[in-house]
């Protein structure tokens, strides 16, 4: 009947983890004890002396509970929130092999961790020290810690050369990365962003996500490359008037069939077997051609073949943005109100 979470026995000062004490042994119950009391991140000082105590663990976040207690402690300690979740799951739908929550609903839902929301005032919860290899992957410097390193200490991932540089994280993800002279850094270059920080101070990259978004910009929200039902699409390259973007259809697949209103689309097929659908008339093109959809015209994508349909898209005109499209006829059963692209 208890509310258990895993403490992982600490074995450095480490700051960037919360901490449970552990108090008596729980009903005697060898390797389990009570909880008492949850602890946020310590500094440095604090952590030390947590370290030396012998009787605090990192808090994992990792949880067993059996659903009846678990249930009737968060009706005592959030109603309101119980009662909003079991709404949110009575609005549920399905989607394909989804199961879509009642996205609305769940917005309105207080945020809020299990931690907050519950472990930290039941009178049921137990920890049990759980002697494994662990690491709160959180951080890009945590996957400095847990990856093989070179004779240098580094660890890299992707296109990247690196001289007189040690101890540290390099990922890149498309262009070539080359480091210097650089010591316990993180170097990530991805599509649409490079990060560059030492590797103690990479954990303030919440600071770069606010101010992204204070800047209403999207970096921290979309990733280059967007999955959709029928595959994928991925940007290229933009400027004034124009965007280009890869697009891959998955076997059997199709897009929705529809238009735009401000913005013509040039397909140039590189790989694989397209059905286009324009205004009244559908065709085939293949490897090496093209075929132009102006503006307003009706229109589809489709991919008959048993491989994936790969292909070049040149979007040019006023307007480019991903809620310029009008849908008529969807096998996803999404709504033609959607902003996303297909």
């Amino acid at each position: 009947g208890a509310l258990v979470t895993f403490g992982i026995p600490a074995s450095k000062p480490e700051t960037g983890y919360g901490y449970v004490k552990r108090g008596g042994a729980y009903d005697g119950i060898a390797g389990c004890f009570q909880v008492d009391r949850f602890v946020e991140k310590p500094d440095a000082a604090t952590a030390q002396t947590y370290v030396e105590a012998g009787n605090y663990d990192w808090n994992s976040g990792m949880f067993l509970l059996p659903v009846g207690p678990f249930l009737a402690e968060l009706e005592r300690l959030k109603p309101d929130l119980l009662a909003g979740c079991r709404g949110v799951v009575a609005e549920r739908r399905n989607d394909l092999d989804f199961l879509r929550l009642d996205a609305d609903g769940f917005g309105a839902l207080e945020s809020i961790s299990i931690d907050y929301a519950v472990m930290e005032h039941t009178d049921r919860a137990a920890v049990v020290p759980a002697e494994m290899a662990w690491n709160d992957v959180g951080s890009w410097a945590a996957l400095w810690e847990i990856g093989a390193k070179d004779g240098d200490g580094n660890v890299v991932a992707g296109d990247a050369i690196l001289f007189d540089t040690k101890n540290s994280y390099v990922r890149a993800d498309g262009n070539l990365a080359a480091v210097i002279g650089m010591e316990d850094t993180v170097v990530v270059a991805v599509g649409d962003a490079v990060l560059v920080a030492s590797r103690d101070s990479v954990g303030q990259v919440s600071k770069v996500v606010a101010k992204l978004k204070a800047d209403g910009r999207d970096e921290h929200a979309v990733h280059p490359r967007v999955y959709r039902p029928w595959g994928y699409y991925q940007s290229i390259d933009a400027g004034e008037r124009f965007q280009v973007k890869q697009i891959s259809v998955n076997p059997g697949a199709k897009l929705s069939i529809q238009m735009h209103h401000h913005r013509a689309e040039h397909w140039v097929v590189v790989s694989g077997t397209a059905r286009v659908t324009r205004g009244d008339e559908t065709f085939l093109i293949s490897e090496n051609e093209s075929t132009f959809i102006p503006i307003g015209m009706v229109h589809a994508l489709e991919n008959p073949g048993k491989f994936p349909l790969q292909l070049i898209e040149v979007q040019s005109g006023s307007y480019l943005g991903e809620d310029d499209i009008v849908r008529f006829e969807d096998r996803y059963g999404r709504a033609d109100t959607e902003k996303p692209k297909g």
